[in-house]
């Protein structure tokens, strides 16, 4: 069962299955497609099952969490997938990539970048009443990072053209697939985290650029909701976990052989890049 969630509709056995094409599609690059197509009454709460599952597998097979992301923190992305508060997904360890380091674009589908900010917990992080300040009081230091993200099922459905929607991307692990986390960490107190701004280039040029209070008016806002969300069934964010706060920037596209640079002003800058096709590891 999710943790967090109400008890899944869905049959264990239904679960396991899409957990295995979940990382079929992951390992042999092919989506999936949306699962409402098989599973037209599809919950919430076993889209969190199905991610839960999944997670509970790459554990099993040797993977660790290093922290979490929340995604949706933005009120024009809630509107558009028709709901009223973010979600959620895991961060594993083999999901980090380096300041320069070139990332072999074949681990991945159709993956797209996005800006944000990665609060580094110092102390553990749990209560029904979590609020911003306690955030920033149990956080060691917030850091840049860049997300990657992904898509495990289709994106828009081959024969009817449907963009999946949250209940596709809650079971996908919230689309997380990969962070860059780099910059100049700075203590959360330091500055006002919701004038932090960055601009991403791709290739030389400007894709997007933004500021941090584009994420719920805080940065902490959402880690705040998270923990709230986690302590209603006795689960808590823990010392040393990353958890990205929610991307303040639309979602860049990645082309294989691309080039990112990314500049957070005082925070520093950094850049990475993915291998052009073809191209050995």
């Amino acid at each position: 069962m999710a943790r967090g969630h109400a008890a899944p509709a869905l049959a264990p056995a239904a679960i396991e299955t899409i957990v295995a094409e979940l990382e079929q599609a992951e390992c042999t690059r092919t989506p999936r497609r949306q699962l409402l197509r098989d599973f037209p009454q599809l919950t919430i709460d076993d889209s969190y099952a199905i991610q839960a599952a999944w997670m509970a597998h790459k554990i099993a097979a040797g993977r660790t969490v290093r922290g979490r992301k929340i995604g949706l923190t933005s009120r024009a992305m809630q509107q558009a997938f028709g709901i009223s508060e973010p979600d959620y997904g895991t961060l594993l360890d083999n999901m980090f990539f380096a300041d320069g380091e070139t990332i072999a674009g074949d681990r991945f589908i159709v993956p797209m970048v996005e800006v944000e900010l990665a609060f580094v917990l110092g102390r553990p992080l749990a209560g029904e009443t979590v609020s911003v300040t306690e955030v920033l009081d149990a956080t060691e230091y917030v850091q840049p990072a860049i997300e990657i993200i992904d898509a495990r099922t289709q994106r828009v459905d081959v024969e009817t053209g449907q963009r999946r929607g949250v209940l596709d991307t809650i079971a996908d692990n919230a689309a997380s697939a990969g962070v860059v986390l780099a910059g100049r960490p700075v203590r959360p107190l330091d500055i006002d985290l919701r004038w932090a701004g960055a601009v991403l280039y791709r290739n030389g040029v400007v894709e997007e650029t933004g500021l941090a209070a584009g994420v719920l008016g805080h940065p902490a806002a959402g880690i705040a909701w998270l923990a709230r969300r986690f302590a209603r069934h006795g689960v808590g964010l823990e010392a040393g976990q990353v958890i990205l706060a929610g991307s303040f920037t639309r979602a860049v596209p990645v082309a294989p052989g691309d080039v990112f640079h990314a500049d957070y002003g005082r925070l520093g800058s950094f850049g990475f890049s993915f291998l052009a096709q073809g191209e050995a590891a």
